[in-house]
């Protein structure tokens, strides 16, 4: 329960430093480089890919042997000339 209160915390205060850099970055004439770098930081973490799973659990995903399958399919395919 504690760790959980704390991510909330922490994420809340994050969200607040956020959206004070970008008020301050629109309503204020003297903001700056802090504040465009904390506005700037926050949308880069926005595109992170948090929703990920690992590979052994990801349908479709290709297995250690996925790239030699491909490979040896297009080499089949290409001498069949079916493929460039």
């Amino acid at each position: 329960m504690a760790g959980r209160t704390a991510r909330w915390g922490v994420a809340l205060a994050l969200g607040a430093l956020w959206w004070w850099g970008a008020l301050r970055l629109v309503l204020a004439p003297d903001a700056g480089v802090l504040e465009g770098a904390v506005v700037t930081g926050g949308w880069g973490l926005s595109l992170l890919p948090v929703h990920c799973v690992p590979k052994a659990r990801a349908v479709g995903a290709a297995g250690p042997d996925g790239w030699v399958r491909s490979r040896l399919q297009w080499r089949a395919a290409r001498e069949r000339g079916q493929g460039v």
